[in-house]
Protein backbone atom coordinates (compact mmCIF):
# COMPACT_ATOMS: atom_id res chain seq x y z
CA UNK A 1 0.00 0.00 0.00
CA UNK A 2 1.51 3.15 -1.17
CA UNK A 3 -1.71 6.24 -0.24
CA UNK A 4 0.30 9.29 -0.24
CA UNK A 5 3.38 8.39 -2.38
CA UNK A 6 1.14 9.34 -5.56
CA UNK A 7 -1.80 8.86 -6.81
CA UNK A 8 -4.09 5.93 -5.68
CA UNK A 9 -5.53 3.37 -7.74
CA UNK A 10 -8.84 3.92 -5.69
CA UNK A 11 -10.20 7.19 -3.83
CA UNK A 12 -13.31 6.07 -1.07
CA UNK A 13 -15.20 9.40 -0.71
CA UNK A 14 -15.95 9.15 3.12
CA UNK A 15 -14.84 7.85 6.36
CA UNK A 16 -18.14 6.34 7.50
CA UNK A 17 -18.16 2.60 8.58
CA UNK A 18 -18.78 1.88 5.12
CA UNK A 19 -15.87 3.65 3.50
CA UNK A 20 -13.72 2.30 5.69
CA UNK A 21 -15.00 -1.51 5.19
CA UNK A 22 -13.90 -0.40 1.58
CA UNK A 23 -10.93 0.62 2.01
CA UNK A 24 -9.69 -2.01 4.65
CA UNK A 25 -10.29 -4.66 2.18
CA UNK A 26 -8.84 -2.92 -0.78
CA UNK A 27 -5.81 -2.10 1.31
CA UNK A 28 -5.93 -5.94 1.97
CA UNK A 29 -6.19 -7.06 -1.78
CA UNK A 30 -3.10 -4.59 -2.03
CA UNK A 31 -4.72 -2.00 -3.84
CA UNK A 32 -3.46 1.76 -3.03
CA UNK A 33 -6.45 3.44 -1.89
CA UNK A 34 -7.17 7.19 -0.61
CA UNK A 35 -10.08 8.10 1.43
CA UNK A 36 -10.81 11.66 1.28
CA UNK A 37 -13.24 12.80 4.46
CA UNK A 38 -14.48 16.17 4.17
CA UNK A 39 -15.04 16.46 8.57
CA UNK A 40 -12.74 16.35 11.24
CA UNK A 41 -12.95 13.04 12.20
CA UNK A 42 -13.70 9.26 11.02
CA UNK A 43 -17.08 8.03 11.45
CA UNK A 44 -19.73 9.90 9.75
CA UNK A 45 -22.85 9.50 11.68
CA UNK A 46 -21.09 7.70 14.57
CA UNK A 47 -19.26 10.26 16.08
CA UNK A 48 -18.71 11.03 20.05
CA UNK A 49 -17.50 14.62 21.54
CA UNK A 50 -17.18 15.59 25.01
CA UNK A 51 -19.60 18.24 26.16
CA UNK A 52 -18.42 19.75 29.42
CA UNK A 53 -16.64 16.56 30.98
CA UNK A 54 -19.57 14.09 29.48
CA UNK A 55 -19.51 11.92 26.62
CA UNK A 56 -22.18 12.75 23.58
CA UNK A 57 -22.70 10.44 21.32
CA UNK A 58 -23.81 12.00 18.25
CA UNK A 59 -27.72 10.63 18.50
CA UNK A 60 -28.03 7.59 20.67
CA UNK A 61 -26.63 4.42 19.44
CA UNK A 62 -25.87 0.93 20.44
CA UNK A 63 -23.57 -1.51 19.07
CA UNK A 64 -24.53 -4.83 18.19
CA UNK A 65 -22.00 -7.61 18.56
CA UNK A 66 -23.30 -10.47 16.55
CA UNK A 67 -23.01 -8.76 13.48
CA UNK A 68 -20.99 -10.81 11.14
CA UNK A 69 -19.26 -7.74 9.93
CA UNK A 70 -18.81 -6.76 13.61
CA UNK A 71 -16.78 -9.75 14.27
CA UNK A 72 -14.86 -9.52 11.13
CA UNK A 73 -13.38 -6.40 11.85
CA UNK A 74 -13.25 -5.87 15.23
CA UNK A 75 -11.72 -6.54 18.30
CA UNK A 76 -14.75 -6.77 20.77
CA UNK A 77 -12.23 -6.49 23.67
CA UNK A 78 -10.51 -3.66 22.91
CA UNK A 79 -13.46 -1.45 22.51
CA UNK A 80 -14.73 -2.34 26.46
CA UNK A 81 -17.93 -2.65 25.66
CA UNK A 82 -19.99 -1.87 28.48
CA UNK A 83 -23.57 -3.80 27.87
CA UNK A 84 -27.37 -2.72 28.37
CA UNK A 85 -29.75 -5.03 30.45
CA UNK A 86 -31.06 -7.92 28.08
CA UNK A 87 -34.68 -6.65 28.21
CA UNK A 88 -36.26 -3.06 28.16
CA UNK A 89 -38.75 -1.76 30.18
CA UNK A 90 -41.74 -0.53 29.48
CA UNK A 91 -44.13 2.54 30.91
CA UNK A 92 -47.77 1.82 30.70
CA UNK A 93 -51.04 3.35 32.07
CA UNK A 94 -50.27 1.08 34.94
CA UNK A 95 -46.52 1.80 35.87
CA UNK A 96 -43.36 0.14 34.36
CA UNK A 97 -43.38 -3.36 33.28
CA UNK A 98 -40.33 -5.25 32.40
CA UNK A 99 -39.65 -7.85 29.50
CA UNK A 100 -36.57 -9.89 29.53
CA UNK A 101 -34.88 -12.64 27.69
CA UNK A 102 -35.25 -15.42 30.56
CA UNK A 103 -32.33 -17.22 28.64
CA UNK A 104 -29.78 -14.36 29.73
CA UNK A 105 -31.92 -14.03 33.42
CA UNK A 106 -34.07 -16.91 34.70
CA UNK A 107 -35.49 -15.05 37.59
CA UNK A 108 -37.27 -13.07 35.08
CA UNK A 109 -39.55 -16.13 34.16
CA UNK A 110 -41.46 -15.54 37.19
CA UNK A 111 -42.47 -11.97 35.85
CA UNK A 112 -43.52 -13.38 32.39
CA UNK A 113 -45.29 -15.95 33.47
CA UNK A 114 -47.22 -13.42 36.05
CA UNK A 115 -49.48 -11.97 32.77
CA UNK A 116 -48.37 -8.55 33.99
CA UNK A 117 -46.28 -7.65 30.53
CA UNK A 118 -47.68 -10.91 28.31
CA UNK A 119 -50.60 -12.83 28.02
CA UNK A 120 -50.23 -16.81 27.20
CA UNK A 121 -51.02 -16.28 23.83
CA UNK A 122 -48.31 -13.72 23.48
CA UNK A 123 -45.65 -15.60 25.40
CA UNK A 124 -46.23 -18.15 22.99
CA UNK A 125 -45.84 -16.55 20.26
CA UNK A 126 -42.66 -14.47 21.41
CA UNK A 127 -41.15 -18.37 22.42
CA UNK A 128 -41.93 -19.61 18.96
CA UNK A 129 -40.48 -16.20 17.27
CA UNK A 130 -37.14 -16.40 19.24
CA UNK A 131 -36.62 -19.99 18.51
CA UNK A 132 -37.41 -19.69 14.84
CA UNK A 133 -35.33 -16.42 14.16
CA UNK A 134 -32.12 -17.16 16.76
CA UNK A 135 -31.59 -20.74 15.20
CA UNK A 136 -32.75 -20.27 11.32
CA UNK A 137 -29.89 -19.77 9.30
CA UNK A 138 -30.26 -15.80 7.64
CA UNK A 139 -30.40 -17.05 4.17
CA UNK A 140 -33.70 -18.77 5.58
CA UNK A 141 -34.99 -15.83 6.56
CA UNK A 142 -34.15 -13.59 3.65
CA UNK A 143 -36.27 -15.66 1.26
CA UNK A 144 -39.38 -15.16 3.39
CA UNK A 145 -41.81 -13.68 1.25
CA UNK A 146 -41.72 -9.45 2.44
CA UNK A 147 -44.84 -8.00 4.08
CA UNK A 148 -44.98 -5.24 6.89
CA UNK A 149 -43.76 -5.87 10.70
CA UNK A 150 -47.33 -5.21 11.70
CA UNK A 151 -48.49 -7.82 9.42
CA UNK A 152 -45.60 -10.13 10.11
CA UNK A 153 -46.25 -9.91 13.76
CA UNK A 154 -50.53 -10.63 13.31
CA UNK A 155 -49.67 -13.90 11.32
CA UNK A 156 -46.80 -15.19 14.61
CA UNK A 157 -50.20 -15.04 16.45
CA UNK A 158 -49.63 -11.88 18.39
CA UNK A 159 -52.39 -10.17 20.26
CA UNK A 160 -53.35 -6.54 18.96
CA UNK A 161 -52.88 -5.26 22.40
CA UNK A 162 -49.56 -6.46 22.88
CA UNK A 163 -48.23 -5.48 19.73
CA UNK A 164 -49.38 -1.99 21.27
CA UNK A 165 -47.96 -2.65 24.62
CA UNK A 166 -44.46 -3.79 23.41
CA UNK A 167 -43.07 -4.29 19.29
CA UNK A 168 -44.60 -0.89 18.93
CA UNK A 169 -42.84 1.34 21.05
CA UNK A 170 -39.54 -0.41 21.01
CA UNK A 171 -39.35 -1.13 17.44
CA UNK A 172 -39.98 2.67 16.68
CA UNK A 173 -36.98 3.29 18.49
CA UNK A 174 -35.00 0.66 16.31
CA UNK A 175 -36.20 1.43 12.68
CA UNK A 176 -37.20 5.05 13.36
CA UNK A 177 -40.68 4.86 12.49
CA UNK A 178 -43.89 4.14 14.55
CA UNK A 179 -46.04 2.24 12.08
CA UNK A 180 -44.41 -1.39 12.31
CA UNK A 181 -43.66 -0.51 8.77
CA UNK A 182 -40.91 -1.53 7.98
CA UNK A 183 -39.84 -4.83 5.74
CA UNK A 184 -40.92 -7.79 8.13
CA UNK A 185 -37.47 -9.75 6.39
CA UNK A 186 -35.33 -7.04 7.80
CA UNK A 187 -37.16 -7.30 11.14
CA UNK A 188 -36.44 -10.87 11.32
CA UNK A 189 -32.61 -10.06 10.75
CA UNK A 190 -32.41 -7.42 13.46
CA UNK A 191 -35.00 -9.30 15.91
CA UNK A 192 -32.01 -12.73 15.31
CA UNK A 193 -29.01 -10.47 15.76
CA UNK A 194 -30.56 -9.29 19.26
CA UNK A 195 -31.28 -12.77 20.13
CA UNK A 196 -27.79 -13.71 19.38
CA UNK A 197 -25.62 -10.89 20.17
CA UNK A 198 -25.81 -8.18 23.46
CA UNK A 199 -26.58 -4.49 22.88
CA UNK A 200 -23.66 -2.69 24.26
CA UNK A 201 -21.90 1.09 24.29
CA UNK A 202 -18.26 1.14 23.86
CA UNK A 203 -16.68 2.64 27.11
CA UNK A 204 -15.24 5.61 24.69
CA UNK A 205 -18.36 6.42 22.95
CA UNK A 206 -19.70 4.87 19.56
CA UNK A 207 -17.21 6.99 18.05
CA UNK A 208 -14.27 3.93 19.20
CA UNK A 209 -15.76 1.88 16.36
CA UNK A 210 -14.95 3.66 13.47
CA UNK A 211 -11.97 4.94 14.96
CA UNK A 212 -10.57 1.48 15.56
CA UNK A 213 -11.70 0.57 11.68
CA UNK A 214 -9.40 3.39 10.76
CA UNK A 215 -6.92 2.08 12.68
CA UNK A 216 -6.13 -0.78 10.65
CA UNK A 217 -5.65 1.52 7.44
CA UNK A 218 -2.10 2.54 7.12
CA UNK A 219 -1.23 5.75 8.52
CA UNK A 220 -1.49 8.01 5.48
CA UNK A 221 -4.68 6.30 3.72
CA UNK A 222 -7.60 9.03 5.23
CA UNK A 223 -6.98 12.55 4.66
CA UNK A 224 -9.50 14.64 6.89
CA UNK A 225 -11.28 17.67 6.06
CA UNK A 226 -10.80 17.13 2.73
CA UNK A 227 -13.82 17.90 1.13
CA UNK A 228 -14.71 16.49 -2.31
CA UNK A 229 -15.72 19.15 -5.10
CA UNK A 230 -17.04 16.94 -7.90
CA UNK A 231 -16.20 13.62 -10.07
CA UNK A 232 -13.98 14.08 -12.65
CA UNK A 233 -13.05 12.32 -16.00
CA UNK A 234 -9.88 10.55 -13.97
CA UNK A 235 -10.94 10.80 -10.52
CA UNK A 236 -12.16 13.70 -8.13
CA UNK A 237 -11.65 17.43 -8.08
CA UNK A 238 -11.66 18.27 -4.05
CA UNK A 239 -13.08 21.55 -2.25
CA UNK A 240 -9.86 23.59 -2.53
CA UNK A 241 -9.38 22.43 -5.95
CA UNK A 242 -6.67 19.82 -6.32
CA UNK A 243 -6.87 17.32 -8.64
CA UNK A 244 -6.44 13.45 -7.14
CA UNK A 245 -6.49 10.85 -9.63
CA UNK A 246 -7.57 7.26 -9.61
CA UNK A 247 -8.81 4.62 -11.78
CA UNK A 248 -11.93 4.10 -9.25
CA UNK A 249 -14.16 6.18 -7.15
CA UNK A 250 -16.20 4.99 -4.48
CA UNK A 251 -18.72 7.34 -2.65
CA UNK A 252 -19.26 6.33 0.68
CA UNK A 253 -20.61 9.66 1.92
CA UNK A 254 -24.59 9.68 3.19
CA UNK A 255 -27.23 10.11 0.99
CA UNK A 256 -27.50 13.80 0.51
CA UNK A 257 -23.69 14.10 -0.78
CA UNK A 258 -24.06 10.93 -2.86
CA UNK A 259 -26.49 12.31 -5.10
CA UNK A 260 -24.56 15.76 -5.12
CA UNK A 261 -21.98 13.84 -6.81
CA UNK A 262 -23.67 11.03 -8.58
CA UNK A 263 -27.09 12.49 -9.48
CA UNK A 264 -28.50 9.62 -10.61
CA UNK A 265 -28.05 7.58 -7.80
CA UNK A 266 -31.46 6.73 -6.26
CA UNK A 267 -31.21 7.04 -2.65
CA UNK A 268 -34.68 5.85 -0.62
CA UNK A 269 -35.88 8.56 1.90
CA UNK A 270 -34.48 8.69 5.59
CA UNK A 271 -36.01 9.24 9.02
CA UNK A 272 -34.89 11.98 11.13
CA UNK A 273 -33.94 11.67 15.10
CA UNK A 274 -33.49 14.16 17.35
CA UNK A 275 -31.80 13.32 20.82
CA UNK A 276 -31.93 15.35 23.80
CA UNK A 277 -29.19 14.46 26.41
CA UNK A 278 -29.52 15.98 29.83
CA UNK A 279 -27.36 15.87 33.00
CA UNK A 280 -29.53 15.85 36.02
CA UNK A 281 -27.51 15.86 39.32
CA UNK A 282 -28.38 11.63 40.25
CA UNK A 283 -29.28 9.10 38.28
CA UNK A 284 -33.22 8.50 38.05
CA UNK A 285 -32.78 4.89 37.24
CA UNK A 286 -30.02 2.44 38.46
CA UNK A 287 -29.93 0.06 35.88
CA UNK A 288 -28.13 -0.10 32.22
CA UNK A 289 -32.11 -0.35 30.91
CA UNK A 290 -33.63 1.04 27.67
CA UNK A 291 -36.83 2.58 28.60
CA UNK A 292 -39.83 2.99 26.09
CA UNK A 293 -43.46 4.97 26.75
CA UNK A 294 -46.42 3.08 25.33
CA UNK A 295 -47.85 6.66 24.85
CA UNK A 296 -44.85 7.01 22.50
CA UNK A 297 -44.01 10.63 23.40
CA UNK A 298 -40.27 9.66 22.82
CA UNK A 299 -38.58 6.59 20.86
CA UNK A 300 -36.63 5.56 23.98
CA UNK A 301 -34.52 7.27 26.76
CA UNK A 302 -32.03 5.73 29.01
CA UNK A 303 -29.44 6.45 31.65
CA UNK A 304 -26.13 6.56 29.55
CA UNK A 305 -23.52 6.71 33.07
CA UNK A 306 -25.39 3.43 34.28
CA UNK A 307 -24.15 1.72 31.07
CA UNK A 308 -20.92 3.50 30.76
CA UNK A 309 -19.76 5.23 33.92
CA UNK A 310 -17.34 7.26 31.67
CA UNK A 311 -19.78 9.08 30.32
CA UNK A 312 -20.34 11.29 32.95
CA UNK A 313 -17.62 13.25 35.31
CA UNK A 314 -17.88 12.13 38.36
CA UNK A 315 -21.32 12.28 40.76
CA UNK A 316 -23.16 13.51 37.57
CA UNK A 317 -25.42 11.02 35.52
CA UNK A 318 -26.63 11.15 31.77
CA UNK A 319 -29.61 10.81 30.40
CA UNK A 320 -30.52 10.35 26.87
CA UNK A 321 -33.85 10.41 25.28
CA UNK A 322 -34.27 10.39 21.50
CA UNK A 323 -37.87 11.07 19.24
CA UNK A 324 -38.66 11.00 16.38
CA UNK A 325 -37.51 14.04 14.00
CA UNK A 326 -36.06 17.38 14.42
CA UNK A 327 -35.93 19.73 17.18
CA UNK A 328 -38.90 22.01 17.76
CA UNK A 329 -40.07 24.91 19.98
CA UNK A 330 -41.63 23.56 23.31
CA UNK A 331 -41.01 20.09 22.02
CA UNK A 332 -38.00 19.66 25.10
CA UNK A 333 -40.33 21.30 28.12
CA UNK A 334 -42.80 18.45 26.88
CA UNK A 335 -40.39 15.80 26.58
CA UNK A 336 -39.25 16.78 30.38
CA UNK A 337 -43.09 16.06 31.31
CA UNK A 338 -42.96 13.07 30.01
CA UNK A 339 -39.48 12.28 31.54
CA UNK A 340 -41.13 13.18 35.21
CA UNK A 341 -43.60 10.72 34.69
CA UNK A 342 -41.70 7.56 33.60
CA UNK A 343 -38.58 8.14 35.96
CA UNK A 344 -40.70 9.08 39.08
CA UNK A 345 -37.94 12.24 38.98
CA UNK A 346 -38.41 15.94 38.62
CA UNK A 347 -36.81 16.59 35.25
CA UNK A 348 -38.10 20.30 34.94
CA UNK A 349 -34.47 20.72 37.19
CA UNK A 350 -32.48 18.44 34.96
CA UNK A 351 -29.79 20.65 33.27
CA UNK A 352 -30.14 20.05 29.12
CA UNK A 353 -26.35 19.53 28.04
CA UNK A 354 -27.08 19.45 24.54
CA UNK A 355 -29.52 18.61 21.41
CA UNK A 356 -27.99 16.54 18.81
CA UNK A 357 -30.52 16.32 15.47
CA UNK A 358 -29.24 13.42 12.93
CA UNK A 359 -31.33 14.61 9.65
CA UNK A 360 -30.36 11.11 7.76
CA UNK A 361 -30.18 8.57 10.26
CA UNK A 362 -31.68 5.75 8.47
CA UNK A 363 -33.24 5.11 5.56
CA UNK A 364 -37.08 3.78 5.40
CA UNK A 365 -37.01 0.38 4.59
CA UNK A 366 -40.36 -0.82 3.38
CA UNK A 367 -41.39 -3.87 1.87
CA UNK A 368 -40.64 -5.18 0.13
CA UNK A 369 -36.85 -4.37 0.73
CA UNK A 370 -34.06 -5.17 -1.16
CA UNK A 371 -31.42 -6.48 1.26
CA UNK A 372 -28.37 -5.65 -1.25
CA UNK A 373 -28.00 -3.78 -4.07
CA UNK A 374 -25.26 -3.77 -6.48
CA UNK A 375 -22.85 -0.97 -5.83
CA UNK A 376 -21.91 -0.28 -9.42
CA UNK A 377 -23.51 3.20 -11.06
CA UNK A 378 -20.97 3.47 -14.17
CA UNK A 379 -17.46 1.91 -15.04
CA UNK A 380 -15.27 3.11 -12.49
CA UNK A 381 -18.10 4.52 -10.42
CA UNK A 382 -19.15 2.93 -7.41
CA UNK A 383 -21.33 4.17 -4.07
CA UNK A 384 -21.80 1.93 -0.82
CA UNK A 385 -23.92 3.09 2.68
CA UNK A 386 -26.31 1.64 4.35
CA UNK A 387 -28.99 2.69 1.91
CA UNK A 388 -27.43 0.26 -0.57
CA UNK A 389 -28.06 -2.35 2.37
CA UNK A 390 -30.12 -2.35 5.31
CA UNK A 391 -30.11 0.44 7.45
CA UNK A 392 -27.43 -1.05 10.20
CA UNK A 393 -23.96 -1.00 11.36
CA UNK A 394 -23.86 -4.80 9.06
CA UNK A 395 -25.93 -3.15 6.31
CA UNK A 396 -23.20 -0.26 6.43
CA UNK A 397 -20.25 -2.55 6.63
CA UNK A 398 -21.57 -5.26 4.10
CA UNK A 399 -22.42 -2.51 1.57
CA UNK A 400 -18.31 -1.65 1.73
CA UNK A 401 -17.34 -5.20 1.62
CA UNK A 402 -19.25 -5.11 -1.56
CA UNK A 403 -17.98 -3.00 -3.14
CA UNK A 404 -14.32 -3.19 -2.64
CA UNK A 405 -15.63 -7.15 -4.15
CA UNK A 406 -16.91 -5.24 -7.43
CA UNK A 407 -14.42 -2.80 -7.24
CA UNK A 408 -11.13 -5.58 -7.49
CA UNK A 409 -13.69 -7.37 -9.94
CA UNK A 410 -13.39 -4.79 -12.40
CA UNK A 411 -10.23 -2.49 -11.70
CA UNK A 412 -8.06 -3.49 -15.03
CA UNK A 413 -5.00 -5.51 -13.73
CA UNK A 414 -1.71 -3.30 -13.43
Amino acid sequence: MTAGRGAPDVVVIGAGVAGLACAQDLVAAGVAVRVLEASDGVGGRMRSDRVDGFLVDRGFQVFNTSYPQVQRRLSLPALALRPFTPGVLIHTESGRRRLTDPRSQPSALAGLLSGRVAGARDLAALGALAASDALLPPHRLKRRPDRSTRAALAGAGFTDAFVERFFRPFLSGVFLEDRLETSARVFHLVWRSMLRGALCLPADGIGAVPRALAAALPDDAVRLETGVERLTDDGVETTAGESVPARAVVVATGPGPAVALMPDVEVPDYRTVTTYYHAPERSPLHEPTLLVDTRRRFLNTCVLSEVAASCAPPGRALVATSVLGADAEGREPALREALSEVYGADAGRWELLTVRTVPEALPAMAAPQELTRTTRVAPGRYVCGDHRATGSVQGALASGARAAREVLRDLPSR
